[in-house]
């Protein structure tokens, strides 16, 4: 069985730059997010003009 060995305590600074990578991940995924969005309004936009 898993015993109180098993666990690994962090540091303070790895605490610190662990947190500092999610927020990083955190705004490249908003960001996608975002890029994705605008490109679908613009094609949708693009689409609505469009003659048939």
């Amino acid at each position: 069985m898993a015993g109180e060995d098993d666990f690994v305590t962090m540091t303070e600074a790895q605490k610190k730059a662990q947190r500092s990578r999610n927020v990083a991940i955190g705004l490249a995924l908003a960001g996608l997010v975002v890029i994705f969005y605008i490109s679908a309004l613009i094609k949708g936009v693009s689409l609505l003009e469009r003659t048939f």
